[in-house]
């Protein structure tokens, strides 16, 4: 948001003008900034969330599409970037920044806690999930009412 808003104050909607050095300095700053902050923050998660989430019965298929699907669009974004950003211009930053808030809201709602969950209990996690125990099928559900009270394991 504050390259944009940096950009957008310096070229506007013509997106024609010279950088000075120090401004230059200063963009160059906050995108260094901005890749440190994803490094520890968001870059990671969609290689450690899929590792976590998968029950074991599935795992190697799902950690598969993630690669492939993570791969795809990497490549599908950095052949799109700079034709986007001649369009949109400085706006281009503020349409990153609208799909990090997307993708927060989408994590806060959608993806459960996994913290101190053993990965053989993921699918119950998923069965107990507000949102994903309506779609999940419920095939075992006298084992799933035993683990969830606590009072064994899950088959």
């Amino acid at each position: 948001v504050l390259i944009g808003i940096l950009l957008g104050v310096k070229f506007g909607i013509s997106g024609t003008g010279e950088l000075s050095k120090g401004y230059a300095d200063l963009v160059v700053f906050f995108i260094c900034v901005y890749i440190t902050a994803f490094a520890w923050s968001w870059g990671p998660l969609g290689w450690l969330v899929p590792s976590e989430i998968f029950p074991l019965e599935i795992r190697s298929a799902g950690q598969s599409i993630n690669v492939s699907t993570n791969l795809f669009f990497t490549f599908a974004i950095a052949q799109a970037f700079l034709t986007m950003l001649c369009h949109l211009k400085f706006g281009l930053f503020f349409f990153f920044a609208g799909w990090v808030f997307v993708m927060t809201i989408f994590i806060y709602f959608f993806l459960p806690e996994t913290k101190i969950v053993p990965i053989e209990e993921m699918a119950l996690v998923w069965r107990k999930h507000w949102f994903w125990g309506r779609i999940l099928p419920h095939n075992d559900d006298a084992a799933f009412e035993m683990a969830s009270n606590g009072q064994g394991k899950a088959v």
